[in-house]
């Protein structure tokens, strides 16, 4: 299953499906809410949990106040792009043939520049090849999953590996989600403008340095600050 969900701003740890020689992902959704201090008791603390993007790599449990239900999982490998794998897979149709081209190119160019993964899913519950991404795209620690999903309202969620976890702070993905994936933005900008703006964003964050204050700020819309890459200099002639 592969849904966006909304829940307090804050990651939850889950345990793989795989075998145990394999690491636990990060996740990080958005939600409306301000974001909640972590505390020793982790996941217990998530009041609602929908739809989550993490389903898809992860077994997730519904640990909420039951305010929704919980979706039927979702593995359908047919809605998988056929040839040459993509980075971008968009069953929604929310990008066009260049858009999807242009995020193609940057997100090509960070692997290749920093060695992180970021992987972009566009769907529209339950349409979406859920389970069937995970083995698509070898999801590991040095990989962010981006599910763009309107389906509850705020259409940004991320699965964060954990190697970008110890590089990211926590909150830069809840602040990223709360300014391109809230319900206004996109109705107001297309979901097309959240996407891309939600890459930009954390091309720009992944390619700072280590230290303190990486990542303190969500980057601004496409055309407001170049990304720091080649990509981004390129595409603003900066």
């Amino acid at each position: 299953m592969l849904a966006a969900s909304r829940i307090p701003r804050q990651h939850a740890r889950v345990s793989s499906d795989k075998p145990a020689t394999q690491r636990r992902l990060t996740v990080a959704v958005n939600c409306s809410q301000r974001e909640q201090p972590r505390t020793a008791e982790g996941p217990t603390q998530v009041q609602r949990v929908a739809a989550c993007a993490c389903a898809a790599l992860c077994s997730v449990s519904m640990l909420a106040s039951g305010a929704f239900a919980r979706p039927e999982g979702v593995n359908r490998p047919e809605l998988l792009p056929k040839g040459e794998v993509t980075s971008i897979i968009d069953v929604a149709g929310f990008l066009t043939p260049s858009e999807e081209k242009r995020i193609a190119t940057e997100v090509s160019a960070l692997e290749r520049d920093t060695g992180f993964r970021l992987r972009v899913l566009a769907q529209n519950y339950p349409e979406t090849p859920g389970l069937a991404i995970r083995e698509y795209w070898g999801v590991d620690d040095n990989t962010v999953v981006f599910v763009a999903d309107p389906t509850f309202g705020d259409i940004l969620n991320f699965n964060v590996g954990a190697g970008i976890d110890l590089e990211v702070p926590r909150s830069f993905w809840g602040r990223l989600a709360g300014k391109y994936g809230n319900k206004f933005y996109w109705q107001e900008n297309g979901e097309a403008a959240s996407i891309m703006n939600a890459v930009s964003a954390i091309d720009t964050c992944l390619r700072e340095e280590p230290g303190r204050f990486k990542c303190s700020t969500v980057q601004g819309d496409l055309g407001e600050k170049p990304s720091s890459g080649p990509f981004g200099k390129a595409l603003f002639g900066q």
